[in-house]
C-alpha cells in the first residue's frame, strides 16, 4: 500500500505524547536560556556525560533527550518528531509510542557513551606513553569528560526508523521535494550517519552513532512487538 505522508494540520490536532514531548522541549530550553543568566548551565546538569567524568550523574540517560544547544538544533528535532511521530504515535498508540521513545533515546545514550570509553581508551594509552603531551588533556573544555551530549535527536531517529519499518512504501518528499518511499528515506538517513560517524571530520560535534542507536533499539523493540503479535506492519 502507498500512502502520501503529511503532518498534522494544527498542534491541537497532535497526538498527546508528541504536543507534551514539544512542550516539555521548549519549556526547558527557555529554562535553559533563563537560567544562563545566572552562570548556570543546565547542560552540565542534564546534558550526557561519559561514566568516568566528575559531571557524570545517573539521571543525565534520561534527561539529555529533553536538552538542546541552540533554537536550530531544537526546531530540527521537534519538526522530525512532529512530521514523523504523528503517523507513528496515532499507529502504535499512547504507550508503545512513549516506550519507543524512551527506549531510542536511552539506546542512543549508550552507544554514545561506548563511543565515549573508546575514546577515553585511546587517549589513556596515549598519555601512559606520552604523559607530558597528553595530561594537560583533561582540562580542556572540549576533552571528553567535560563534554556533554544533549539532544532528542537519538529519540527522534528511533522514532523515523520506526515509520520506516511500519510504513516502508509510504512516500515522503526528500527535503521537500523530491518523493521517496519511506524505507529507502530511513535507509539514506542510516548510511549518512554512519558514513559521517566512521569519518569522524575534525570539528564534527554531531553525536551520529547515538542516531544510530536510536535506530538500533527501535528495531529492537518493533521486532519484539511483531514476533509477539503487537505490530502489524503496512
Amino acid at each position: 500500500m502507498i500512502q502520501q505522508i503529511r503532518p498534522a494540520g494544527s498542534f491541537q490536532v497532535l497526538p498527546p505524547v508528541i504536543k507534551n514531548l514539544i512542550i516539555i522541549n521548549v519549556l526547558l530550553f527557555l529554562t535553559k536560556i533563563s537560567l544562563e543568566k545566572f552562570n548556570i548551565d543546565l547542560d552540565y546538569i542534564l546534558g550526557l556525560f561519559y561514566w568516568k567524568s566528575p559531571y557524570f550523574r545517573f539521571w543525565q540517560p534520561l534527561t539529555h533527550i529533553f536538552m538542546h544547544g541552540n533554537f536550530t538544533h531544537l526546531l530540527f528535532n521537534m519538526f522530525g518528531l512532529w512530521m514523523m511521530g504523528n503517523t507513528v504515535e496515532n499507529y502504535l498508540g499512547t504507550k508503545k509510542f512513549l516506550l519507543l521513545y524512551f527506549i531510542s533515546g536511552f539506546g542512543a545514550a549508550l552507544c554514545q557513551l561506548m563511543v565515549y570509553h573508546f575514546q577515553f581508551s585511546e587517549v589513556l594509552a596515549m598519555m601512559k606513553l606520552y604523559p607530558e603531551q597528553f595530561t594537560n588533556l583533561i582540562y580542556q573544555p572540549n576533552f571528553i569528560l567535560n563534554t556533554p551530549m544533549i539532544g532528542a535527536s537519538g529519540a527522534v531517529f528511533g522514532v523515523l526508523f520506526a515509520f520506516g519499518y511500519m510504513f516502508p512504501n509510504a512516500i515522503v518528499n526528500f527535503y521537500f521535494a523530491i518523493p521517496i518511499r519511506a524505507k529507502y528515506f530511513v535507509a539514506l538517513y542510516a548510511l549518512a550517519e554512519l558514513f559521517f560517524g566512521i569519518r569522524n571530520s575534525a570539528g564534527d560535534n554531531v553525536a551520529h552513532f547515538a542516531h544510530l542507536g536510536g535506530m538500533v533499539f527501535a528495531f529492537f523493540i518493533l521486532a519484539f512487538w511483531k514476533s509477539k503479535g503487537k505490530l502489524f506492519l503496512r
